[in-house]
């Protein structure tokens, strides 16, 4: 049975590959990760987040947390493409 799971699994990655939906669908982990990972206090803060060419843009309405979040941004991207399971993003830019 495990050796069916894992062909379907396979079926499903290759599938999600050839229509170029993978990518897309990690991009969605990593916006839905962001409120989990940053926490309360952050996606209080948080006023619209999107991404462009491995890049996640990042609205915030607190100057002091854009740059407390800017000297952290290295750290966030690792936590952020650890949760997505690949590397989504490569910078960060916070608004």
């Amino acid at each position: 049975m495990s050796s069916n799971e894992q062909s379907i699994k396979n079926a499903i990655g290759s599938y999600l590959r050839s229509n170029r939906l993978s990518g897309k669908l990690a991009e969605k982990k990593v916006i839905d990760s962001w409120p989990k990972l940053m926490g309360k206090m952050i996606e209080n803060h948080t006023k619209q987040i999107s991404i462009a060419s491995k890049k996640l843009y990042v609205q915030l309405d607190s100057a002091p947390l854009r740059q407390e979040l800017f000297y952290s941004r290295e750290k966030i991207i690792k936590m952020l493409n650890d949760a997505a399971g690949e590397k989504v993003i490569e910078e960060i830019v916070f608004r």
